[in-house]
């Protein structure tokens, strides 16, 4: 087993444990942690808990969480974990929420494993050996044509900037709707990202970037044969300020119609 087998499997244990959490979980305690933004006390038990986890499974690899931010640890490798991504959406009762965590090395995810509890889909990837859901290899669409294409859309903005940052997210939804078969926005990055890893989308696009939200996907859809740049065109990285996913000769018209051109 080399080192990222061998990381894979903590990780799917720290999400087992996430999704045991889940199962068991009773009425959720809710609370405002900004504007229109939500957080339960089942997304900080399962913060806690997973970086509680990997601390003992791995001592030296640092731990970056949604909620609580930053376990300091030396070395260039850190776990990143969204305990919940689609918050609301559980909150509300909808099924479309994920539990993702990525070991990420010199800002590159190198391990990935999403698991969306509610519809039992589970997804797996290491750097170099693939991408996976429950059932075997997956591979993403090779659709062409954008006016055949379903594009995942990330969340519109909330918060400080949250006008202005809105603004340019409807002018690329309509922009989108006037090209392409259909939009689709499920509240999760993590979603975006695996369903378009899984071909069940054909591109996905996210206006925004929180390494939490984003490096198991990230992978996960680069080991699935997709190409995951920034809304320009440029290689996606942790510092860009959004992301856009695709795996075929139609991802420059995508990346023309997001600028506008």
């Amino acid at each position: 087993m080399n080192e990222h087998q061998a990381h894979l499997k903590i990780a799917e244990d720290a999400v087992n444990i996430a999704r045991d959490l889940i199962a068991r979980a009773g009425p959720l305690t809710v609370r405002d942690k900004g504007d229109r933004d939500r957080v339960t006390d089942l997304d900080i038990t399962i913060e806690r808990t997973v970086r509680a986890y990997l601390a003992v499974q791995t001592p030296g690899i640092g731990f970056l969480g949604e909620e609580e931010g930053t376990t300091a640890a030396p070395g260039d490798s850190v776990w990143t974990l969204d305990p919940i991504d689609g918050t609301s959406n559980l909150v509300h009762g909808l099924p479309l929420f994920a539990v993702s965590l990525a070991l990420v090395t010199n800002d590159r995810p190198v391990v990935a494993v999403i698991d969306l509890p509610a519809l039992n889909m589970h997804y797996t990837a290491t750097e170099g050996g693939g991408a996976y859901n429950q059932s075997g290899p997956i591979t993403a669409s090779t659709t062409t044509d954008l006016s055949s294409a379903i594009v995942s859309l990330g969340d519109y903005a909330v918060g400080p900037g949250a006008p202005e940052k809105n603004r340019e997210r409807l002018a690329v939804t309509a922009r989108l709707a006037a090209n392409v078969e259909r939009i689709r926005m499920f509240g999760s990055a993590a979603i975006d990202l695996a369903w378009l890893a899984e071909g069940r989308t054909d591109a996905a696009i996210i206006l925004s970037n929180s390494p939490w939200d984003m490096a198991a996907g990230v992978l996960l859809a680069r080991e699935a044969g997709a190409r995951i740049t920034d809304a320009v065109g440029l290689p996606y990285t942790s510092e860009a300020s959004s992301a856009v996913g695709f795996a075929s000769s139609a991802g420059s018209a995508l990346l023309d119609l997001i600028a506008g051109d």
